[in-house]
């Protein structure tokens, strides 16, 4: 081979190393891979009515009594006393709805009265449609106690003739009713996030 071939050949090895060379470099890319991890913590939910968890609770108002008002265990005219449903987020990082509901009520005496912030009721249904509200979520204290008051007055009535019908229904109360109860039903309820 001549002199002139080899070096044209050398030329043309070099031509190729160095256009491969080149055009490697201009179809190369850097490329990198990070991994990672998707990550939520889950909201706690924590709800208890009286310090427990089930939800139906019944009430012995007698259990409740004035001790000065009390008749041997028994509620008649003249007692009274007070109850606390205690409704308790404490633990949960959502707020809640919480809805208070009196049912299977059985045999209340005619003049018994519950008495919630300051407002008389004749009933346990009309007094639950007040009883109902809100914890929420950033609520430094998340305990709600709603005290409720009853009584059944000795003497109810204005004037002679409307204490004399009065004490006609207390007594025959007396007579047909030996166990006056209800359960309440207290349900939580999650606050839709906005």
């Amino acid at each position: 081979m001549s002199k002139r071939k080899k070096i044209v050949l050398a030329v043309a090895i070099l031509s190729c190393i160095a256009l491969s060379f080149i055009g490697g470099q201009s179809y190369s890319k850097y490329v990198a891979e990070v991994k990672g991890d998707g990550m939520a913590e889950v909201a706690t939910w924590s709800f208890k009515v009286n310090g427990q968890k089930e939800q139906v609770q019944t009430i012995n108002l007698a259990s409740t009594y004035n001790n000065a008002t009390l008749v041997d265990n028994k509620i008649a005219p003249g007692t009274s006393g007070s109850f606390n449903i205690i409704v308790d987020g404490t633990g949960s990082d959502v707020g809640i709805n919480y809805n208070i509901q009196f049912t299977n009520e059985n045999t209340k005496p005619t003049n018994l009265k519950f008495t919630y912030n300051g407002q008389e009721y004749d009933s346990i249904t009309e007094l639950q449609t007040d009883l109902s509200g809100v914890i929420n979520a950033n609520d430094s204290d998340k305990t709600k106690t709603l005290k409720i008051d009853w009584k059944w007055e000795y003497e109810t009535g204005k004037g002679a003739e409307e204490i004399a019908r009065n004490d006609k229904i207390d007594t025959q109360n007396a007579q047909d009713i030996a166990n006056y109860t209800f359960n309440v039903i207290v349900s939580g309820t999650q606050v839709t996030p906005q």
